[in-house]
């Protein structure tokens, strides 16, 4: 599973494309300099039920945490996540 980033010190994506096109994305929006929001989740029916979201949110946790930064989970699939999975609770 190929996942890219892009980030423009505004908003940012981790997301997973075919053919140039998005099949899988979690797209966020910088706070300042040390928080982010989580603000959309997204998988292609194609892809559901392997675990794809779970990827795109653990790459972005892995990347809050290389950059010292916090995480705000407003859409619902990575709020839902952060209250189950106690291993994210350092980014929170």
């Amino acid at each position: 599973m190929d996942i890219q980033h892009q980030d423009d010190g505004h908003n940012g994506r981790f997301y997973i494309e075919t053919n140039h096109t998005p099949i899988a994305e979690l797209t966020y929006v910088w706070s300042g300099n040390t928080a982010f929001t989580i603000d959309h989740t997204f998988v292609d029916d194609s892809l559901r039920g392997q675990g794809v979201a779970k990827h795109l949110l653990d790459a972005a946790v892995a990347f809050a945490r290389r950059k010292n930064a916090r995480i705000v989970p407003l859409c619902s699939y990575a709020r839902v996540m952060f209250e189950r999975d106690p291993a994210y609770r350092d980014v929170i």
